[in-house]
């Protein structure tokens, strides 16, 4: 249900360093958090989750935003915490390569980054369990209020709640993903798991199976632990398949117990008869390489690829990032690229012009909606072979 923004009717802050509240402690809250601490700024994050978030996500490929916002943390040198492919291949069918590209691509571990943020951000200002369920803003100040009936105040809120956002319900409400008729399955193995005529075609590689209305991509990234040296890496595969809105993608997003989320399933979570159809459809589809890495993962997991963009990045003292702002295609490889580019962008801009926030933001706005725009609309085109109709649904 949407939530309704109120005016605050509470004193405006008194204290002369500047708050930010930041909605949503993934890696886009993260990045805004600790680039605004590091100019000073009180800064306190609230997520809805009531546990942390490592487990969650996969693989990502470096981009340069993403370089930009580690070194600014001083997260450097970048290389040491991704894998590096030296070459992006296509098999066919029977597993033989048919294209190669000598380009060489670093990839990271979601997990990783998102460790790497969490030390450097202050456990104390890191809220588990804080669901929003309301905001007010009047020309100086801000207020969120939880689930849990507590409320917290500040010069600044940043929407970075993902593709669900509760704080863009409540400043552009009727905003909201569009289904686009397909789905990710993905996978997250030990590198140890995948057998050695597997590993002789997959390590090393960024490789790609492309068949009609369907592709699989999938490369090395560093351990659970961090570890980037042979052996001790993980192997990350996504599997695109169509799954029409209704039934065939209820049934993907209807959980063992029932429950129908609305836009991933977790792989605790996901229906086994689900996953063993996806297995025996590897197994009769893909190359042998991809079929076993698909067949070793005990816990794959899904997410339905959807279409957003905000209409507006700024609101009065609310500014949306990340998901919140515009969820762009995974192919784009560039969903983590672009919520560290939207905070770091976002603290340059702060830190350039110290004058009311509204006006020292609107050079942002505009730079990143441009941004997006372009990233959202290139993320279609490669999508649009993916789709089996063009769908207007709603998540």
């Amino acid at each position: 249900m949407p939530i309704t923004p109120k005016r605050l009717s509470t004193p405006p802050s008194t204290a002369s360093k500047r708050r930010a509240l930041i909605a949503g402690g993934s890696l886009a809250g993260l990045f805004a958090g600790t680039l605004l601490r590091q100019q000073g700024w009180s800064v306190d994050i609230f997520e809805r989750s009531s546990r942390s978030l490592e487990s969650q996500g996969a693989g990502l490929v470096e981009q340069a935003d993403l370089v930009r916002a580690l070194r600014a943390l001083g997260i450097a040198p970048v290389e040491p915490l991704g894998v590096t492919a030296f070459e992006r291949v296509t098999l066919d069918r029977q597993g033989r390569f048919i294209d190669r590209d000598r380009s060489h691509q670093t990839q990271h571990a979601w997990d990783r980054i998102y460790r790497a943020l969490r030390e450097r951000f202050p456990e104390a200002h890191y809220h588990l369990g804080h669901a929003v369920t309301g905001l007010a803003q009047n020309h100086k100040d801000v207020r969120l209020d939880f689930a849990d009936g507590s409320s917290a105040e500040g010069d600044l809120l940043i929407g970075a709640d993902g593709t669900l956002s509760a704080v863009r319900d409540a400043v552009a409400p009727g905003v909201a993903p569009r289904y686009a008729g397909y789905v990710a399955w993905r996978g997250l193995i030990p590198e140890s798991a995948l057998g050695a005529e597997a590993h002789r075609d997959l390590a090393g590689r960024f490789a790609f199976y492309r068949l009609d209305g369907s592709h699989i991509l999938g490369y090395l990234v560093p351990g659970a632990d961090g570890a980037t040296e042979p052996g001790a890496r993980r192997y990350n595969w996504v599997w695109y398949r169509q799954a029409p809105a209704g039934a065939p993608l209820d049934r993907l997003l209807t959980d063992r117990n029932g429950h129908r989320h609305r836009i991933s399933m977790t792989p605790d979570r996901l229906d086994l008869a689900v996953a063993a159809e996806m297995r025996a459809a590897a197994a009769s589809l893909l190359p042998p390489a991809f079929a076993e890495a698909v067949a070793a993962t005990p816990e794959p997991f899904i997410q339905a690829i959807h279409d957003l963009e905000a209409p507006r990045l700024l609101y009065g003292r609310v500014a949306l990032i990340g998901d919140a702002a515009a969820v762009v295609r995974p192919h784009t490889a560039r969903g983590i690229d672009k919520a560290a580019g939207d905070a770091f962008a976002l603290a340059q801009a702060l830190a350039a012009r110290p004058a009311p926030l509204p006006e020292a933001l609107q050079d942002w706005e505009i730079a990143r909606l441009t941004e997006a725009q372009a990233i959202v609309r290139h993320g279609r085109r490669l999508g649009a072979p993916l789709e089996p109709e063009r769908s207007s649904q709603q998540a």
